[in-house]
């Protein structure tokens, strides 16, 4: 859902408390849409995340890490120059209007204390950040000319202008009793829902459904507006409307994130949330930063690199698809050699009656003596054969299906673990944080024949670490973002004291304790298998058994696919994939090298 006004107050009240008079440290631009502020001061250092995207369009601090592109753009340039060192005096917002406006203090080229603006819209399509000075517009993230907007240009050397108003919706804050009843008397026969939508500016799709929950118990509630109007529905309606911009107008927001069964992110609010009756998990989060960083930024991070990763995706479903209807006809074949002894019962029943069969004869009627009960077996003969070929044919096909079944039982092992080697590599494409991530699985392929070869380029890009992590104890625990990665943790980073983890039976990370050849503490302990479960193909359910041991008991197998080894000497725990818990214990970045 797009950020609303109201909710984007609650997100200024938020920062003004916590970076007003920081100053900006660094600034990247990890995206096209999205800028990233490192702000230091007398409080705790932290990062501002200004996005500018069409669909998830934000300001909020962020605890996610993002990977930087080798080059930064122009624009962050333009404000590495103009912001560094710039202090933030204040965050406004114009009322009901979903911008803020940063006023920094800042000092020119020549040492001067100038003043700055920095100007985040977000609205839609056009949702733009604008640098400017006192008035004029430095430069923006998106240039908007004249034909491009019937309505306003944004570009470098114009008067800066705030975007028009709605001229057919009115301001909620402004809105009094009397204004209330005039509009309300139109709202013939129409939802209220939507009535409330078309009427008020800053009111979301879900804050005007609640209100008419509020109101009626019903987000389908009905008006009819001054004809016939149900005096209750009226009176209801109102109340919860004012009670709601009253509480807006205090200042008094709560951040609510809204959920479904698994876990999945659908929508969040600055008040709770009752329309959905227990159908959707409704929860009360630390802070509307965390709440939007949790919402907006792994979601939208994923749904960037699965679109990068589509042909990794393509090629690997291809093969699992190529690989499974191969190990389907290799247990057909398997199933069919397994009744082997079939033929060789009928070798000897033929071998037996050699005096009953008359040349030419095209089958066998004989006492089965594998039965035991007086029973008979018809055999088919081939009538040009002589009854000792025919035996012989029976051996020939029970020894050919004996090897046939040694050999398929040989190639479906091998085909099984290709397949779950192939799962991993989905797996860990679906973990991947960035474009370094992507290709390193990548090289991975290449290297392991999936997919072609790419032209080799003249800058050879630098490994990326493993994921760190900071026990409650202190001590240091890494995760492997891939197989390759893994391989290298495991088998050439760990002492062989360490403690090695891994979630059982699925794909995913090997998590390492550096514990120093000690025995780690059992907070930490479970700290790191909760990591290994969350980042494994198993994360979705609510308990996963991992299994750990020192280093020295894990070897990778003779030929084994990257990422797979064997293991002994193990204990397993059962924890919970805890995403919140991986990251709060995560430290590092994800750009750091090897």
């Amino acid at each position: 859902m797009p950020l609303d006004a109201i909710c984007l107050a609650a997100v200024r009240n938020e920062l003004e408390s916590r970076i007003v008079g920081m100053k900006i440290d660094k600034v990247q631009q990890p995206e096209r849409d999205i800028i990233i502020l490192s702000l230091r001061g007398a409080g705790e250092p932290c990062r501002l995340l200004i996005s500018a995207g069409a669909q998830d369009a934000r300001v909020h601090l962020t605890q996610h890490q993002f990977e930087n592109p080798s080059s930064p753009p122009m624009f962050c340039m333009l404000l590495r120059k103009h912001l560094t060192g710039a202090r933030i005096l204040s965050v406004a917002q114009p009322q009901a209007e979903r911008a803020l406006e940063f006023e920094l203090q800042a000092t020119d080229a020549m040492g001067a204390i100038v003043g700055k603006r920095l100007i985040i819209e977000l609205i839609g399509r056009i949702s733009n950040v604008i640098l400017t000075d006192t008035e004029r517009i430095i430069d923006c993230l998106r240039r908007i000319g004249g034909d491009l907007s019937d309505k306003r240009a944004v570009l470098p050397g114009m008067i800066y202008r705030s975007p028009p108003a709605q001229a057919v919706k009115t301001d909620p804050y402004t809105v009094g009793e009397a204004e209330w009843q005039r509009l309300y008397n139109t709202a013939i026969d129409s939802a209220a829902e939507k009535w409330l939508l078309s009427t008020f500016t800053a009111l979301s799709p879900l804050i005007c459904r609640e209100i008419s929950w509020r109101a009626s118990g019903d987000t389908g509630m009905r008006l009819s507006g001054g004809k016939d109007a149900d005096a209750d529905a009226d009176a209801a309606l109102r109340r919860e409307f004012f009670k709601l911009i009253g509480a807006a107008r205090a200042g008094a927001f709560e951040p609510w994130s809204i959920a479904d069964d698994d876990g999945s992110p659908q929508d969040f609010s600055f008040t709770p949330i009752m329309q959905y009756e227990g159908a959707l998990r409704i929860k009360r989060e630390e802070s509307f930063s965390e709440m939007l960083d949790g919402f907006f930024t792994k979601k939208t991070q994923q749904e960037r690199v699965r679109q990068r990763a589509s042909a990794m995706f393509k090629a690997m479903n291809t093969a699992k698809d190529r690989l499974v209807r191969k190990l389907a006809a290799q247990r057909e074949d398997m199933a069919k050699a397994a009744q082997r002894d079939a033929m060789r019962e009928c070798g000897d029943i033929i071998t037996a009656n050699f005096h009953l069969i008359a040349k030419g004869q095209s089958e066998l009627t004989a006492q089965d003596f594998y039965r035991g009960d007086g029973a008979v077996r018809t055999i088919a003969l081939d009538p040009l054969k002589t009854p000792q070929q025919n035996a012989a044919k029976y051996y020939k096909e029970y020894s050919k299906a004996k090897n046939t079944e040694k050999y398929l039982e040989q190639q479906i092992k091998l085909g099984d673990s290709e397949l779950a080697y192939l799962e991993s590599v989905v797996h860990e494409i679906n973990l991947a944080e960035g474009e370094r991530d992507l290709n390193e699985i990548r090289a991975e392929l290449e290297h392991t024949g999936y997919i072609k070869t790419r032209r080799k380029t003249k800058e050879k890009q630098a490994a990326t670490a493993p994921m760190r992590f900071t026990s409650s104890a202190g001590l240091e625990i890494l995760a492997g973002r891939n197989n390759t990665q893994n391989d290298a943790l495991t088998l050439k980073t760990a002492q062989k004291s360490d403690i090695w983890l891994h979630a059982q039976k699925q794909n995913g990370a090997h998590v390492i304790i550096s514990c120093g050849g000690a025995e780690p503490d059992e907070a930490s302990l479970l700290e790191a298998a909760a990591i290994a479960a969350y980042y494994s193909s198993g994360s979705a359910s609510g308990k996963t058994a991992v299994d750990y041991a020192q280093v020295k008991h894990v070897k990778k197998p003779s030929g084994g696919r990257p990422g797979m080894v064997i293991y002994t000497n193990y204990k397993t725990v059962i924890v919970s994939p805890d995403g919140q818990l991986a990251e709060k214990l995560r430290g590092g970045s994800k750009s750091d090298t090897m």
